[in-house]
């Protein structure tokens, strides 16, 4: 048994993390024993399944289900028959659920079943002449079904088919295909079950004609603009996120609305799990303001009708705008999108598209057991100080920018870490995103000096996460010299690193949070400049930094007085010295190193005698940390009328007057 389960859990991760087979958290799988069946639980990801994740079933128990006495309404049958599957769980203190497919897989008398949704396969599934194109291909070898409701109804009619097939040939079909659904495999090992799978996609794509590659196109500058009105416009109550993508895939269908058409209807309950039932088809594609009030008005009578806001906005020859609660429901949108606009591509070789009907679309969108499985999946919005916050954060990939970054993810917070270190910054992007939450962090390389680089950092956040409600300029350098130390050319850099790319930021990002507040007057939004202590007080030997650390203090004020009508607070965080970030602690060119090079701590000899006499000026003892600054941002994130302020963050060794 204990082989077994290691090869369910194998399979399932194999199937499980391959987009071609399994979107969005889909897919199934299971294995039996005499008595028992494994099956992965409702809203578990086959991706990164292990064996706790399998729910166990009695299956003495579920082979009572046929035999109950049910009701004729579909909403109560459904009702009966997930209590009944529950009935029969080995362990309900588990608290797993068991899938809605659980006595499909217990027909079969194979030992294992793997299930899933392969685009080229639904391809096939999802086309009009889909059940004799099977019968062409397959030759009888695979079990065709026609759709049927997902629960019971499609139990009973695969069981009678079952049935039926193992009577007639003396075993059970090995591959079943079910129109505008999917297909399951079952066979005794795994590696059956891998031939099996190949057969199948072998056969189909030898069908096809050879098709062009598909590849991602570039989101024009005119979606990219109108994103982050479009991310209020489709919120709920509260912000969540939007993102735009393009795709060759997605061409054919949003040329006019004729085209679009195609792919109009749902083609699987998948789909309509994620995306709804419904997309909006906005015809205006040349002028932001009439974009914005198309989807404005169409987005209105949707939630109308509806009584939520549209998932999915197609844009005539632009493109696409998702929008959902947090960056992992974004990643599904996108690749369902994807997928059904590929699957109506194939779907052309072989007759033609064949979308649900309105009857199958209604029942979906009434039941449980799929609002469930959607609900466990995605899980709920993050929790934390910072949740569901876009926060821009510039030098973000090492320093204070980093733990910065680090302790606003792990509150919920959705973080762009913008840097010109690429490999550091990708790498933290990537150990943030390694903990699966549905927060999600990415990197976007930037020189905040130059203004072009400062416009596209934004522009990539907005088509990442759809608009951006926390920036933290914290991107800084410091050149420690005396007047006759400094070179022009150092000041100059100093000041375009330490002040004039704080303007550049404050220029770019608050015409996002503008564009925002139009479309959500209530939402606040900040600004927030890491200065430091040395714009509190002038320093020794080190007026570049201070003097932009001073005017940033001004720009902070002048910034705070121009923003408020928008609510967007300007406030500024004056951080004593972190004495083990790498400014200070690099051992080749820290400020420990510089500061005794430059003889700026009178008698000291070594670094560490220059670091004692720096955490000796402190009141508190220690310097800086991350943590602490975090906690000044949470407090200027969480009141709301405040803006304009420096707020020391140095142990007490500044105080204000």
């Amino acid at each position: 048994m204990e082989k077994a389960l290691n090869d369910l859990v194998l399979i399932s991760r194999k199937y499980g993390s391959d987009p071609g087979y399994v979107i969005a958290g889909g897919g199934n799988t299971s294995w039996k024993s005499k008595d028992h069946l494994y099956i992965k639980a409702s809203g578990v990801s086959l991706a990164t399944i292990s064996a706790s994740g399998f729910c166990i079933l009695d299956r003495g128990k579920l082979a009572e289900i046929p035999g109950m006495a049910l009701s004729d309404d579909p909403l109560t049958r459904e009702e009966q028959v997930k209590n009944a599957l529950l009935s029969s769980r080995v362990d309900p203190a588990s608290g797993l659920r068991p899938s809605v497919e659980t006595s499909l897989h217990d027909l079969f008398s194979y030992a294992f079943v793997v299930h899933t949704h392969p685009t080229l396969v639904n391809g096939l599934l999802c086309s009009r002449e889909a059940e004799s194109q099977v019968n062409r291909l397959f030759n009888g070898k695979a079990l065709f079904i026609p759709y049927c409701d997902p629960g019971f109804v499609l139990f009973t009619f695969i069981r009678k088919e079952i049935l039926a097939f193992r009577a007639t040939r003396g075993t059970d079909p090995q591959i079943v295909l079910i129109q505008n659904h999917g297909i399951f495999v079952a066979a005794d090992t795994m590696e059956e079950i891998d031939r099996l799978y190949e057969e199948v996609f072998t056969t189909i794509s030898g069908s096809l004609l050879p098709a062009p590659v598909l590849e991602p196109i570039e989101v024009s500058p005119l979606v990219a603009d109108i994103l982050p009105a479009v991310r209020m416009i489709l919120s709920g109550d509260s912000p969540g996120v939007a993102r735009a993508f393009h795709h060759q895939a997605i061409t054919p269908f949003i040329t006019d609305a004729g085209a679009f058409n195609a792919i109009s209807t749902p083609f699987t309950p998948d789909q309509m799990v994620y995306c709804l039932s419904e997309y909006l088809f906005i015809e205006n594609n040349s002028d932001r303001e009439e974009m914005i009030h198309e989807i404005n008005l169409k987005a209105g009578a949707f939630r109308q009708r509806k009584g939520v806001p549209p998932r999915v906005v197609f844009i005539r020859d632009q493109g696409v705008i998702i929008a959902g609660e947090h960056p992992l429901a974004l990643d599904y949108l996108e690749a369902l999108v994807l997928d059904f606009t590929r699957i109506a591509l194939l779907s052309n070789h072989f007759g033609g598209a064949h979308p649900m009907t309105p009857a199958q679309i209604a029942f979906i969108e009434s039941w449980e057991v799929e609002n469930y499985r959607k609900k466990v999946a995605l899980s709920s919005r993050s929790r934390g100080q910072a949740a569901n916050k876009v926060v821009l954060i510039t030098g973000a990939a090492q320093g204070f920018g980093a733990g910065i970054a680090e302790l606003m993810f792990g509150e919920g917070a959705h973080v762009v870490i913008a840097d010109l270190n690429e490999d550091k910054g990708s790498a933290l992007a990537r150990q943030l995103n390694d903990s699966n939450t549905t927060n999600k962090a990415c990197f976007v390389p930037v020189n905040v000096a130059q203004p072009a680089a400062v416009e596209e950092m934004v522009r990539r956040t907005v088509l990442r996460f759809g608009g951006i409600d926390v920036l933290i300029s914290n991107a800084g350098i410091l050149r420690a010299g005396s007047l006759d130390q400094m070179t022009p050319e150092t000041f100059d850099l100093m000041t375009r690193v330490n002040y004039n790319a704080y303007f550049l930021c404050t220029k770019y990002v608050s015409a996002v949070m503008k564009l925002q507040h139009r479309f959500n007057p209530g939402h606040f939004m900040d600004i927030i400049q890491i200065n430091s202590k040395s714009g509190l007080k002038g320093s020794n030997k080190n007026f570049a930094y201070a003097g932009a650390k001073f005017g940033g203090i001004g720009l902070t004020q002048s910034f705070a007085l121009e923003l408020m009508p928008f609510r967007i607070k300007v406030n500024a965080i004056c951080p004593g010295n972190f004495f083990d970030g790498p400014l200070w602690a690099d051992p080749d060119n820290g400020l420990f190193v510089q500061y005794l090079k430059a003889g700026k701590v009178k008698g000291a000899r070594t670094i560490e005698e220059v670091r004692q006499h720096y955490e000796a000026q402190v009141p508190a003892g220690r310097g800086c940390l991350p943590s602490d600054v975090v906690k000044a941002i949470y407090y200027i994130m969480v009141q709301e009328y405040e803006t304009g302020q420096a707020i020391p963050v140095t142990g007490g060794q500044e105080m204000l007057n």
